[in-house]
């Protein structure tokens, strides 16, 4: 089973949920997502968290953990595979940085392409989910 990005930090005792995942003590939420959702937007949300600014790929797995209220978690070796295809195809550039004290990083930026990407993939995103909206309601009538 892959690491989660918090899985990877021992900050307080866990015990693990019954879908599996590491839960804080106290807490064991179940899976919402199909990997298969996350997968199919994940490119999308980090996308969208490098538009604001320069981030390292801890840092990103962070942010989509923290901003969906751990409801998202990504496996290490999924967002660093994400990371990399992104790269490849042009969308984000990986610059190293060494900063006194502190381990080398690489910090992901959107690319121009990547921002054209970002802005495509929002729009096709917000159409499919207005479609979804849509026919759920029809049935719910």
């Amino acid at each position: 089973m892959p690491r989660s990005i918090a899985s990877a930090l021992p900050a307080r005792p866990t015990r693990r949920a019954r879908d599996g995942r590491r839960a804080p003590t106290g807490k064991t939420r179940p899976a919402i997502f199909s990997s298969e959702l996350k997968r199919g937007s994940l490119e999308l949300l980090i996308l969208a968290v490098l538009k604001a600014q320069p981030r390292h790929g801890y840092e990103i797995g962070k942010l989509l953990e923290r901003s969906s209220d751990s409801e998202l978690e990504v496996g290490i070796s999924t967002l660093y595979t994400v990371l990399y295809r992104m790269e490849d195809r042009g969308w984000i550039r990986g610059r190293w940085v060494e900063k006194k004290g502190e381990r080398r990083r690489c910090y992901y930026s959107l690319t121009p392409e990547g921002e054209e990407v970002l802005a495509q993939q929002r729009r096709e995103w917000r159409a499919f989910v207005s479609i979804v909206d849509r026919v759920i309601a029809m049935s719910e009538a």
